[in-house]
């Protein structure tokens, strides 16, 4: 039995692990006066593509009155820190 459960709790936290996170960064602007601004967002795991990445981001934005210009790149957990400092107060804000 004492073999038995580390087996079990690993398989059971298999599918949380198998779910990697997915971020996006993207480039947004409001008009008047013009106002640009880099980001990163966290996207769901099945819009992890530059379209998906759009798609789930654009109206999140635009509620905030940004208009998606495009996504640069979408990515894993692993691009988090190297992206932090460029985003500024725009980092996982939407």
């Amino acid at each position: 039995m004492k073999t038995v459960l580390p087996l079990l709790l690993a398989l059971a936290m298999a599918p949380a692990a198998a779910e990697a996170a997915c971020y996006a960064d993207y480039k947004a602007k409001r008009e008047d006066p013009l106002r640009l601004h880099y980001g990163v967002a966290e996207v769901p795991d099945d819009a992890c593509s530059r379209d998906g990445a759009a798609s789930a981001l654009a109206p999140r934005l635009d509620r905030a009155g940004w208009t998606l210009l495009n996504i640069v790149s979408t990515f894993g957990e692993e691009g988090l820190e190297e992206r932090k400092d460029s985003a500024g107060q725009h980092f996982l804000r939407y």
